[in-house]
């Protein structure tokens, strides 16, 4: 440690954002990635369609399962709304075993849809690193702790953190890789520091379960009364026919002043002892836990209305909401994305910026020390190739044939294995050339990506179908974004010579 507060301040500083930094790459890239789950998971389908009538799509989707799984325990539908395609329905029998389908948004009928992760691995990776059960959140969020920390470090040590927000000098080696990690930092620091801090809310239960195993001896007693979801009865064993639930699912949006349904659980189904619970989507309201409206399979009449959640589970909630931003219409979304991509930055750079303020070679090889080499190789490797990875990861779902075993696993895989590759360039050559072909590579696999989906996909043909054109637009631009990059790269290093 330093001397005085703000020595201290910048060696913390330094070291939580260096120790964490390629992890919290990662998670910021992906983690904004996720804003757009939904949309990203459609694209990755294209054999489905979006359903044009939200509840006729969900009585169709219950239909079908009364069908298919007319002895189950319990059915499931999720109510799709503007962003998603197809409707996901779900049933677990009486030996607990679930089972799933996809059915059409215009049909309602079965759907045969290429298997896919789509934005659900962005959203998982992001908080759980593509490691088992806890070990990646546990890693998560100790790199969450360190970019907290480097976050109030950063600001205690910045003197000139107003005046710095507009300043950029370009073409001055370390100086400008540090404006730019001020700027990246400044401009959307109030995002980064509650994105942070509410990531580590959001698990805080598995990072410090001690109260709750200290007041119930029994978990799901806890999950019971946070969540306040239902818990069925048993059976009563006499068949008995279900509820129209078509009237219940608009007395639902009339006990919520319109807003949207998320899910529809039936307990029961067929059963004298059936129950409908309705559950509220995360749209319009930062609150993401809610608990259900649970009405009677039989006769349809309201049994439960919990109402408003205490102060300590609303404000869990809001925490939740805040990070994940599933009440956030299209343009508070795109903020988000764009504030997400500004934390991706200001990381990148700073470990840009260890890099270069170090680059002291030995005096009689030439070379770099090891862990100044290793640093580098880290930084091209992460930043070049993770956004590689993720255009592979697109790539792959269009070439891999659709009713391949085990794709899914595939499209993962690609994003490693090209991940991994991207380090190459880095050990093989020169740090500067490094740069400008990683960065060029990654343009332009996001520009062979348009071309790709226009030879493999039907969905372009449909007319008013704006999904398929926005993600190639986006490709584009962010193909672009990387090859200008790679060329301003370039660039200076022809003029050093």
């Amino acid at each position: 440690m330093k001397n005085n507060l703000r020595q201290s301040m910048a060696w913390l500083h330094t070291w939580a954002g260096l120790l964490a930094g390629w992890i919290l790459f990662a998670m910021f890239l992906t983690g904004t990635a996720s804003y757009f789950r939904p949309e990203i998971t459609a694209w990755m389908q294209p054999e489905l369609t979006r359903a044009a009538d939200p509840d006729r799509a969900t009585l169709a989707a219950l239909d079908h399962l009364a069908g298919a799984a007319p002895d189950a325990r319990q059915w499931t539908v999720m109510v799709p709304d503007g962003r998603t395609a197809g409707i996901h329905a779900f049933w677990r029998d009486a030996a607990g075993t679930f089972g799933d389908v996809t059915l059409d948004g215009a049909t309602g009928a079965p759907a045969v849809v290429r298997e896919t992760r789509g934005g659900e691995f962005f959203y998982r990776f992001h908080f759980q690193l593509q490691l088992p059960r806890p070990w990646g959140r546990w890693l998560a969020g100790a790199c969450a702790m360190m970019m907290l920390a480097a976050i109030i470090s950063g600001v205690i040590t910045h003197k000139r953190i107003f005046a710095d927000f507009f300043t950029f000098r370009p073409r001055k080696g370390q100086r400008s890789w540090l404006d730019a990690h001020n700027v990246m930092a400044v401009l959307a620091l109030p995002f980064h520091a509650m994105i942070t801090y509410t990531g580590l809310v959001t698990l805080v239960v598995l990072y410090m379960p001690w109260g709750i195993m200290a007041n119930y001896p029994n978990p799901d007693d806890y999950q019971r009364e946070t969540f306040r979801d239902p818990v069925p009865g048993e059976a009563a064993g006499v068949k008995a026919p279900l509820a129209d639930i078509g009237p219940l699912l608009r007395d639902a949006r009339r006990q919520w002043q319109g807003a949207g349904i998320g899910r529809v659980v039936v307990f029961h189904p067929g059963d004298a002892a059936a129950s409908i619970a309705l559950y509220r989507d995360g749209g319009g309201q930062l609150g993401v836990w809610n608990a259900p409206l649970v009405y009677g399979g039989t006769d349809g009449r309201l049994i439960t209305n919990p109402g408003p959640a205490g102060p300590a589970v609303t404000t869990g909630s809001v925490m939740v909401g805040l990070h994940v931003g599933w009440f956030a219409g299209p343009v508070l979304r795109w903020l988000y994305f764009l504030s997400g991509l500004m934390g991706t930055a200001m990381v990148g750079t700073g470990l840009v910026l260890w890099a270069v303020k170090r680059r002291t070679p030995m005096p009689v090889s030439g070379k770099l020390p090891l862990g100044q080499r290793l640093v580098e190789i880290l930084n091209i490797g992460t930043i070049t190739g993770l956004p590689a990875g993720m255009a592979c990861f697109f790539l792959a779902n269009r070439l891999l044939p659709a009713d391949l075993a085990g794709r899914a696993g595939m499209e993962v895989a690609a994003t490693f294995w090209v991940w991994g590759l991207m380090h190459l360039p880095a050990l093989l050559r020169p740090a500067r050339r490094a740069w400008v072909e990683g960065f060029g590579i990654a343009g332009l696999v996001y520009l062979l990506l348009p071309l790709v989906d226009l030879a493999t996909n039907f969905r372009h043909l449909a007319v008013g179908d704006g999904l398929m054109a926005s993600f190639d637009l986006a490709f584009l631009a962010i193909g672009g974004g990387l090859l200008l990059i790679a060329g301003t790269l370039h660039r200076r290093e022809q003029m050093r010579k």
